[in-house]
């Protein structure tokens, strides 16, 4: 079995490569719609993202009309595309979103910074989750991300080196690397985290009505180290290219639970708004 799997992610990266090669010979505009349609019209449909999309709402809005179903799992597929699209254009993606309209503020993260006090930036996979961390960067103020490799290995060497280029440093889940990550936010650096995946030993928290297990660490981190925890999001808008990044108020110091319930009630509106812009893909209800 093992050679098989070997086989099969070498022939997935290929296949990966091939597509990103592609996109990347068509300027910009085009590039990004052609990687939503990818995703949309043959990549979900081999991977079986419809069904587990249409599963997932099913769970959260049984009385959803079929049509509503279709469009939503259209979107979602559309927008991943159309995300890793724009993750393999950094240069171009950064100058895109560098002057993209802000509702909220970043004064407080920047002030924050200045007197050496460290930021966690919490999202999901929520529209393009690095707005933020591409535009700070081309402001002259990095933003390092908690990085999870993916399962395959080959895919994961070019995959990890985008996120990179869009801003750095890079953070892996070993200990080594989340001292490392520790001592860049006690430095008064900025970090940028995903909470929307199941994890195994987090806590049941509420998300979207239904209990999910979800990590506690980033509140904990912020409460033991005296770091600001601010929800952020970038809002796909309706011409495909263009964003809105949301930048919401610092999540009050209380417990580490109450702060992460705090963080999922947030996404969680943000996707009862969008829900075309979610990652229903994931397994986040098991």
């Amino acid at each position: 079995m093992g050679w098989r799997q070997d086989w099969s992610e070498r022939g997935q990266n290929l296949f990966a490569l091939a597509v990103i090669g592609l996109l990347r010979a068509l300027p910009y505009r085009w590039r990004v719609p052609l990687g939503g349609w990818v995703l949309r019209r043959i990549v979900g449909p081999l991977a079986g993202y419809d069904r587990r999309i249409a599963q997932h709402l099913g769970l959260i809005w049984p009385d959803l009309p079929p049509a509503e179903v279709a469009r939503i799992t259209a979107g979602v597929c559309d927008n991943l595309g159309r995300t890793l699209a724009e993750l393999y254009s950094p240069a171009a993606f950064k100058a895109r979103v560098a002057n993209a309209p802000l509702r909220g503020s970043l004064d407080k993260v920047l002030e924050a910074q200045a007197r050496g006090q460290g930021v966690i930036l919490i999202s999901g996979h929520f529209g393009n989750h690095d707005i933020a961390r591409a535009m700070l960067d081309g402001r002259g103020h990095p933003v390092a991300a908690l990085y999870r490799p993916q399962s395959n290995v080959a895919f994961d060497k070019h995959f990890s080196a985008t996120i990179r280029a869009i801003s750095q440093p890079l953070f892996g889940r070993e200990r080594r690397e989340l001292a490392g990550l520790v001592t860049h936010l006690k430095k008064g650096g900025i970090l940028g985290v995903l909470i929307d995946q199941f994890y195994h030993q987090g806590e049941d928290l509420d998300f979207l009505g239904r209990p999910a297990r979800t990590s506690t660490a980033m509140a904990a981190m912020a409460l033991k180290y005296d770091l600001l925890l601010v929800p952020v999001y970038g809002i796909r808008q309706p011409d495909g290219l263009s964003f809105e990044l949301v930048v919401e108020e610092p999540i009050p110091h209380t417990d580490a639970r109450t702060m992460t319930q705090a963080v999922n009630d947030s996404l969680g509106r943000m996707v009862r708004q969008h829900p075309e812009q979610w990652l229903w893909t994931h397994r986040r209800w098991r």
